[in-house]
């Protein structure tokens, strides 16, 4: 049996569903979400796995015109990612498909001058006359191999997406094995899943001024539980204030969601520390944007 495989990047404007999308074609849960714009920072990659096929996504911060240190990071975590896979998946929102980013988006696309599909994502939500111009235009403004319209939410249209990923895959080896869909460090799964509460639990200015390190992971003595600490940076003495919230209520109520998502995915009880320590404008600072894994 012929055996296929290729590296595939997800890549589009912020808030695109990228992250829902590869935790849809996986089937399980790898990189976090958020219906706040720019969730995702790092390049998370993930494997799905066929009877005669491995895709490798690379998922990617959304495309945008970065100003801070950290947003210029994220860029160009997103426009390598084109550089080294084999072909691109570009998402847009149906609701959304003039997006500001997108010219951005296209040109990075045009330079590396890969084989390209366009996902019109969201399609659960509006009227769908409205794709068909879209494809149309779009069709006009890059060869696409092909235009998919999908719901990575419900999943609609996500299995003719992988099977037309599967038709421009070429003969190649197994890079990773069965057993593999992401090669992400227990450590930074749980930083990205207090991330994600973060993001849940506060408004617009905490969780883009707010990063995660896990200090240390062991048994506990007992054995049956996973004694876990972590610290949630902040850059300001005020935002401290509002993560911690009145009596330690916020904190508490992060601390819980992750808690409660990390025990589902190890399978074991977790006990959680949560510490928030002020890291002044690391969002800026090269030295601690190194520091904090960006």
């Amino acid at each position: 049996m012929t055996f296929l495989s290729g590296f595939i990047a997800i890549v589009g404007p912020p808030n695109a569903g990228n992250s829902t999308l590869l935790n849809r074609l996986l089937g399980k849960k790898v990189a976090i979400v958020s219906r706040k714009p720019q969730t995702t920072r790092n390049r998370i990659l993930g494997v799905l796995h066929g009877d005669d096929f491995q895709m490798v996504f690379l998922d990617t911060p959304g495309i945008h015109s970065a100003k801070t240190s950290l947003h210029k990071s994220m860029v160009s975590s997103a426009v390598s990612a084109l550089q080294e896979v084999d072909l691109a998946v570009v998402i847009i929102e149906k609701q959304r498909p003039h997006h500001q980013e997108m010219p951005l988006v296209l040109r990075n696309l045009k330079q590396e001058a890969k084989p390209a599909f366009l996902v019109i994502n969201k399609i659960d939500h509006g009227p769908r006359e409205h794709i068909l111009p879209i494809i149309d235009e779009y069709r006009s403004l890059y060869p696409f191999e092909e235009i998919v319209p999908v719901s990575a939410l419900t999943g609609e249209g996500v299995d003719d997406l992988q099977e037309v990923l599967r038709r421009n895959l070429k003969e190649g080896p197994m890079f990773f094995p069965r057993e593999m869909t992401t090669d992400q460090s227990e450590s930074f799964i749980i930083s990205e899943i207090v991330r994600e509460k973060v993001y849940d639990h506060t408004g617009d200015e905490i969780p883009y001024s707010s990063a995660v390190t896990v200090e240390s992971v062991s048994e506990g003595a007992d054995k049956n539980i996973l004694v876990v600490s972590a610290l949630i940076h902040v850059e300001s003495t005020s935002q401290k204030g509002i993560l911690i919230g009145q009596k330690g209520k916020m904190i508490k109520a992060i601390g819980r969601a992750a808690r409660i998502e990390l025990e589902n995915l190890c399978g074991t009880r977790i006990y959680l520390e949560l510490t928030v320590r002020v890291e002044k404008n690391w969002s800026r600072d090269p030295k601690s944007l190194r520091k904090l894994g960006y």
